[in-house]
């Protein structure tokens, strides 16, 4: 349909152009909160579309292995916003895994596709990202490194979803006489 596939080209353009604009390297990992209830035009946790998140998911996921960038999915509020990557990813990065399947009313759609896409799912509690994207107010921002600084795309809509983007950048430190690195900021 032409929604979906719409739906489709504006998460793979999101995707692109924030990886453009944090300058994400292969390893690094993106952090995905996606309502899709807010791209149906509806309030957040109120509508979930499998259909909807699947649009999402194939539009910004081919995006993010092309980049070699990890991909975790946002689980909803009823999740405490847990997170589902791949179980390489998790043991990469050290993140201890939790028992929990998302489902699309405890979880979210967008992490229940997630989870029946990726090759070995796994649910952890935290991350510290180095990007996302925060499709509809989802709230990604406690699970992103510090120092957080926000991202506007062309793109600033998915849907009737609102989107927000971030990226992080190192702490500067040191003070008036400091130096700092032009290609870290």
């Amino acid at each position: 349909m032409e929604l979906y596939g719409e739906i489709r080209r504006q998460a793979a353009q999101a995707a692109a152009e924030l990886l453009a604009a944090a300058k994400l390297e292969p390893g690094d990992l993106l952090v995905v909160g996606c309502s899709t209830s807010e791209i149906a035009g509806q309030h957040i946790g109120r509508q979930s579309n499998l259909a909807l998140a699947q649009a999402v998911f194939s539009g910004l996921y081919p995006v993010l292995q092309a980049q070699g960038v990890a991909l975790a999915a946002q689980c909803c509020e009823h999740l405490n916003r847990a997170l589902i990557l791949e179980k390489e990813t998790a043991a990469r990065f050290g993140y201890p895994v939790v028992n929990v399947r998302p489902q699309p009313k405890a979880g979210g759609a967008f992490a229940t596709v997630a989870w029946d896409s990726f090759a070995h799912p796994v649910a952890v509690e935290h991350i510290r990202a180095a990007a996302g994207l925060d499709i509809g107010g989802t709230f990604i921002g406690m699970h992103l490194r510090e120092v957080a600084v926000p991202v506007r795309l062309p793109v600033s809509r998915i849907g009737d979803a609102v989107l927000l983007c971030a990226r992080t950048r190192p702490k500067f430190i040191g003070g008036d006489r400091a130096v700092y690195c032009d290609d870290l900021k």
